[in-house]
C-alpha cells in the first residue's frame, strides 16, 4: 500500500500540534502544519538532517521524510537550520497568534515558519518577516511569494525602525529582550526569543506587555539557537552560562526595565532584570 504525501503531512501536522501542549491552538496549528509544504523551503533532497553527533543524509529526495520532528539544514551541515517542529509548535502555540493580528518574525531563514504565522493570523493578519542573509532572504521572498499577507525584508531585526506588532517572533539567540523589540510592543503584546548563554543550553523566553516597564515573563523550553547578529553581548552570554547553570529558570514570573533590581531578582541585565516575582 502506498501513503500519499498528504498523509504523512496530515500526520505529522496532528502529532506536532499534539506535542505543543497547548489545547487552545491546537486545531488550527493543525491547520496550518498541514496547509504549508515543508519540502518547499528546503533545497532539493537528499536532506542533511541535524543530530547530536553531527548530520546525517535522508536516503532519499523523498518528501516524506521531512514530515519528522528533525532539523533539518537549509545548506550543507548548517549551522543554519531549518528548527525543530515541536519546539516552533510549542512557541507558537505560547504566543497565541489570532485572526488579524501583526506579527514580526525575525530570523525568518527561509521562510518556513513564516508561512505558518502567516497561516496563523489569517489573511486580514500581517507577517512581516526578517532575514539579514542575503541569500535565505532571497529564498524567503520566493517561497513566500503565494502568501499575501507577508513581506520580507533582507536587514536585521535587531536595528530600527520596526513597526508596531501584536507579536514578535524571533528565531535567533539574544542575550536580552532587546529594547527595539520591547518597544515594538503593543500594549498586551508577545514577545518570545531565545535567551541563549555563551555555553550550553538557553531558554525560550516569553514576554507579555504590561506597561512600558513591566511585562509577564516566563520560559517556554529549552532552547539552542544561532546567534542573533546586533542582539548578543559577550560579558552577558558569560553571566548567562553562569545563570542557565544554576537553574530556577521555572520560578521567573516578570521582566522588568528601568526599575532598581531587588531579591527577586534571577538574572540581570543591562537595564533590564528578570524577577521570581
Amino acid at each position: 500500500m502506498t501513503t500519499s504525501l498528504e498523509a504523512f503531512r496530515a500526520f505529522y501536522a496532528r502529532r506536532i500540534a499534539a506535542m505543543a501542549g497547548t489545547p487552545a491552538i491546537e486545531d488550527r496549528l493543525i491547520r496550518a502544519f498541514e496547509a504549508v509544504p515543508r519540502e518547499q523551503f528546503l533545497e532539493k533532497g537528499p536532506w542533511r538532517v541535524f543530530t547530536g553527533a553531527g548530520y546525517i543524509t535522508t536516503p532519499s529526495d523523498d518528501p516524506s521524510f521531512v514530515y519528522q520532528d528533525i532539523v533539518i539544514a537549509l545548506s550543507g551541515d548548517g549551522p543554519l537550520n531549518n528548527g525543530q517542529p515541536s519546539l516552533h509548535a510549542r512557541c507558537l502555540g505560547s504566543v497565541s497568534p489570532a485572526n488579524g493580528e501583526t506579527v514580526l518574525h525575525i530570523g525568518a531563514g527561509s521562510g518556513y515558519y513564516s508561512a505558518i504565522l502567516a497561516m496563523l493570523v489569517g489573511p486580514t493578519g500581517t507577517v512581516v518577516a526578517y532575514e539579514v542573509h542575503p541569500q535565505l532572504a532571497e529564498r524567503a521572498d520566493t517561497n513566500l511569494a503565494a502568501y499575501s499577507n507577508v513581506t520580507v525584508h533582507n536587514r536585521s531585526g535587531a536595528e530600527g525602525p520596526l513597526p508596531f506588532a501584536d507579536i514578535l517572533y524571533v528565531s535567533a539567540g539574544a542575550t536580552a529582550p532587546l529594547d527595539i523589540w520591547l518597544d515594538a510592543l503593543r500594549e498586551g503584546g508577545r514577545l518570545i526569543f531565545p535567551l541563549t548563554p555563551a555555553e550550553g543550553v538557553g531558554g525560550m523566553l516569553l514576554v507579555t506587555r504590561k506597561s512600558a516597564e513591566r511585562f509577564d515573563a516566563s520560559f517556554v523550553s529549552p532552547a539552542m539557537f544561532v546567534p542573533c547578529l546586533g542582539g548578543r553581548d559577550e560579558e552577558t552570554a558569560r553571566r548567562l552560562t553562569e545563570a542557565f547553570r544554576r537553574g530556577g529558570t521555572e520560578a521567573v514570573s516578570s521582566l522588568y526595565r528601568g526599575k532598581p533590581v531587588d531579591e527577586s531578582c534571577w538574572f540581570a541585565g543591562n537595564g533590564w532584570w528578570l524577577s521570581t516575582f
